[in-house]
């Protein structure tokens, strides 16, 4: 179902099923456009925690997520250490992946070394230049684009990990960088 209308009246993209908080994170947050070091490195990590699991998995981890990882502040996540590694691997309030927790507390580094504003700069170097034409049913939204291919290439370049094409599309489409609201969602304006 490219569109379903939910029992509160809301047309919204098929891919939100009926789940309040997937709901409220499809009406409130996916597609707006997100600024900001710190939220966008929150974007990625979960992004990069997300691949090979759906979204709904992680969104309702979030809270969780936070607070484990210091509301994401990069300062103070690129300073986990070992214990602080099997902390994380004993929470089942998050996803109790190694290389994922790792590969976030590498990146947190990386984002440090940046300049203040850099990585949303560079992250939003991505965005097309103009909108693509808006999805008429779920069918027409890609896995990856050639935009999503640079991202990824060029933050691995950086040393930067679990940021394949993918999953920097789906930052790309959260962050709002593109939209993909199929026609006939009410947040397809």
């Amino acid at each position: 179902m490219d569109v379903r209308v939910d029992a509160d009246g809301i047309a919204r993209c098929g891919w939100v099923g009926e789940d309040v908080e997937y709901c409220r994170y499809h009406d409130e947050e996916w597609g707006n456009p997100l600024h900001g070091d710190r939220a966008l490195f929150e974007k990625l990590s979960l992004e990069g925690f997300q691949a090979g699991l759906s979204w709904i998995t992680i969104l309702r981890k979030r809270p969780r997520f936070r607070e484990d990882f210091a509301q994401f502040d990069p300062e103070t996540v690129a300073a986990f250490g070992p214990d602080d590694i099997e902390r994380l691997m004993a929470d089942a309030g998050i996803i109790r992946n190694r290389a994922k927790i790792i590969a976030t507390i590498a990146n947190a580094q990386i984002v440090t070394q940046m300049a203040s504003g850099e990585l949303d700069d560079f992250i939003w170097s991505f965005a097309p230049a103009t909108p693509r034409p808006r999805p008429r049913v779920l069918a027409e939204i890609a896995a990856t684009t050639p935009e999503s291919e640079a991202m990824s290439k060029a933050l691995r370049k950086r040393g930067f990990r679990f940021v394949g094409p993918t999953t920097m599309y789906a930052l790309m489409q959260s962050g709002g960088m593109v939209d993909d609201h199929v026609a006939g969602c009410w947040r397809a304006t």
